[in-house]
Parts: structure tokens; C-alpha cells; sequence
């Protein structure tokens, strides 16, 4: 689909809809006045079959508990197969989200004081999952040349014996630094977890948001699945299909006994009942949205197309990392903007409400001049966010 009739179709105005990113800007950057482009969801409806889906149970009226039809299943494991990834359906679990499952994650799998370890800069919940449950958080930074991360695996390695770490949170694709992780990197990352006995949960909300030369890989697949017995990969459509707000989500654990840790864990607490919009609306876009994910994804391109060519002739010394994967743009204006709070320049002088670089690192340090665009959104805005970035630096 051409992104303008992409843009036509299923763009929507958001605001004054209770909507998170445009509706708590003062609640959450203490100011009104300010274009968002940071919570990553998009300015689109969703797929037309999953509105119906959703219409059509709103419209029988009764609201009850609700099962997991087999249909579903079907879908979202036909769906997975696109990745590589074959999955029974004793291995799948459902919850509210991918947040809410690395909070269980801890106690499943780790017990109090207990170090786990991230690669910074990383999707900053990964820090209130680890700390508000009493785990020791240990990250491991990325190496970051002229904008393209890699990982050290000597690095790696040495933080996992140095601190007895129990627990590995993959970030794959990773946010925000938009890696797409090659087979060999994973395989190097998962050799030494199974090596110091690590427990490795792979974060892959965003494994349908892949650039064009780039290859998603999923953990559970490297060298053939051999590292299963160490895995849990979470999973969802609302990154996908624009569906965060419908509060669905999948946790995939292949090992019996993971599963076992897990399920003992979740009896503790009470299993979520399953909502049944989520269900509805997921299945549905699974079932019927390529079309419209091809969209998106074509939409992402072009934002990202548009930075990149206009930064480099208004601003070359910006330096934007490679996108392989997500719809997030990370962004590195050290050399314009030094280390001072990202937020006085990109929020006090550009009314842009993003991430600011300093969220991405637990303590903030080595986060000052960079900043986290969503590119999930319609052209005006991002053309917008180039424009006033340009002209105040």
C-alpha cells in the first residue's frame, strides 16, 4: 500500500481520547504544549477485521470470562512460523504484557538480591522490573561506534562471573538502539549464559518491525533451538498492530521445568483471566493484517528515509543510528548539544515530548544527547520534530 493512502486510510487524531502519549504530557513531562513522539504506539487505527472482530462481541453484549479459542492458537502459531519458530501449545502462556511478565521473570526465575543483567542502553522498564523487585540490576553497556552497537563479549562474559548473575533480559530486536541481532551474535550471548548456567528471557515485541536487509532472528531458533532449555520469549501483537491498550500478550517457555518455575510462581499471585477483546482483536490481526502491517512498515520507512536525508544536509554532525529493526529512531546530538539534560534542549527549546537518552541507562550517566523518536506516526509529525530540532541546534 503507498504510505499516503496508508496515511489516509487508517490515520486518526488522537488527542483528547484519553490517550497515554498525547493525553499525560503534563502528567508525564510536566508541560501541555509539547508534540509527542515518545510511548511507542502509532497514530492508526488498527486492522479493519480486528475493529470488526471487537464490534462484533461488543455488539452479543455479554462480557464474561472468556477462553482461548483454538483459533486462536491456530493463528498465532501460523503467524510465528513467518519467524522461524514452531510452538506447541503447552509451551504458551498468556499475560497482560511483555512489562508485567519480566516483573515475573524475577520471581520465577531469580530470588531476592540476586544480580540480572542488561545491555544498556535498553527499554528503561527493564530497570523498575529488576529493582521494584528486589534483584540487583547490573548493566552491561553496548559498544556504540559512530552510532552503529555492537556487544563485547569479554565485557559480557566478565559482569556475568563477576556478579553470579541468574537472569539475562535480551532486548531483540533491540530498543532503543535498533539492532537486529545476527544469528552469531545471539549465539555468542546464549553460549556463555548456558555456559554460567544465566536464565535468558528474549524480549521480542518488535520482531515484526524489520528493515529491508535486515534478518530478525528469533532466540528460540538459533543453532536449531538448542538453547530452549534456558529460554522464555515474550511476545505480543499490540507493537505489531497498534493494540497496547487491549492488554494481551505471550510468554513462551519451551523447557519443562522453566515452565514448572513459572507456573509455580504464577499460582502464587493468581493467573490473569484473558481479555477477551485482546484475544479477539489479536487473533484477527493475525488472521487478516500482513496488508496492513506492509503499510506500516513502508510508513516507518519513509519517516526514517526522511530524517536520515534531512539531518544529513541541515545537520551531518547528528548522528543517527542504523534502524534495522523497531519504529524507533535513536538519535546521538552529543556534538551539538554536549551532556547537558537532554530535556533542556529537546523539550525547554524544541516542544518535543521523546525519550531523552539519560532513561535508557539505570542511573541516567552516559544517556546525555541522545534521544528516542517514534516513527510510528504520520509524516506532519515527523517532518515537525526535524524541523524545530534543526533550527535550535
Amino acid at each position: 500500500m503507498d504510505v499516503n493512502d496508508f496515511c489516509k486510510a487508517y490515520g486518526v487524531e488522537r488527542r483528547n481520547t484519553d490517550s497515554m502519549k498525547w493525553d499525560a504530557l503534563e502528567e508525564r513531562f510536566g508541560e501541555k504544549d509539547l508534540t509527542p513522539l515518545w510511548v511507542a504506539d502509532m497514530e492508526f487505527k488498527t486492522v479493519p477485521e480486528a475493529i470488526k472482530a471487537i464490534k462484533n462481541r461488543a455488539e452479543h453484549g455479554a462480557f464474561g470470562y472468556s477462553k482461548v479459542p483454538d483459533s486462536y492458537y491456530e493463528a498465532f502459531f501460523n503467524w510465528q512460523k513467518r519467524h522461524g519458530m514452531i510452538i506447541k501449545q503447552e509451551e504458551l502462556r498468556f499475560a497482560t504484557g511483555v512489562v508485567g511478565s519480566l516483573y515475573a521473570m524475577m520471581h520465577a526465575y531469580t530470588q531476592p538480591a540476586e544480580a540480572v543483567l542488561v545491555c544498556t542502553p535498553v527499554y528503561y522498564p527493564f530497570f523498575f522490573a529488576i529493582n521494584g523487585s528486589g534483584r540487583k540490576l547490573i548493566e552491561c553497556e553496548l559498544t556504540n561506534t559512530d552510532g552503529i552497537y555492537s556487544l563485547d563479549l569479554n565485557r559480557f562474559e566478565q559482569k556475568i562471573v563477576e556478579n553470579k548473575i541468574k537472569l539475562f533480559i535480551l532486548c531483540s530486536p533491540h530498543n532503543p538502539v535498533g539492532r537486529v541481532w545476527s544469528e552469531k551474535e545471539l549465539l555468542d550471548m546464549l553460549e556463555i549464559c548456558r555456559k554460567y548456567g544465566v536464565v535468558v528471557v528474549s524480549d521480542e515485541i518488535h520482531q515484526d518491525y524489520i528493515r529491508s536487509g535486515s534478518n530478525f532472528i528469533s532466540s528460540s531458533i538459533v543453532a536449531d533451538g538448542k538453547y530452549k532449555d534456558i529460554l522464555v520469549t515474550l511476545t505480543s501483537g499490540s507493537k505489531t498492530f497498534n493494540l497496547a491498550g487491549l492488554i494481551h500478550s505471550h510468554v513462551i517457555i519451551y523447557d519443562e521445568k522453566l515452565r514448572e518455575r513459572y507456573d509455580n510462581f504464577i499460582e502464587t499471585i493468581g493467573e490473569p483471566p484473558v481479555n477477551i477483546m485482546g484475544i479477539l482483536a489479536t487473533e484477527a490481526a493475525y488472521r487478516h493484517g500482513e496488508f496492513w502491517l506492509e503499510g506500516a512498515k513502508a510508513l516507518v520507512q519513509q519517516n526514517y528515509n526522511f530524517m536520515k536525508a534531512e539531518f544529513a544536509a541541515k545537520a551531518p554532525n547528528a548522528i543517527i543510528s542504523p534502524m534495522e529493526g523497531t519504529y524507533l529512531m535513536w538519535m546521538d546530538l552529543r556534538s551539538f548539544i554536549g551532556t547537558a539534560p537532554t530535556v533542556d534542549f529537546i523539550q525547554k527549546k524544541c516542544r518535543l515530548a521523546v525519550n531523552v537518552g539519560e532513561k535508557f541507562y539505570c542511573l541516567g550517566k552516559g544517556g546525555e544527547g541522545f534521544v528516542r523518536i517514534n516513527l510510528g506516526t504520520l509524516p506532519k509529525y515527523v517532518e515537525f520534530a526535524a524541523g524545530r530540532i534543526i533550527e535550535n541546534l
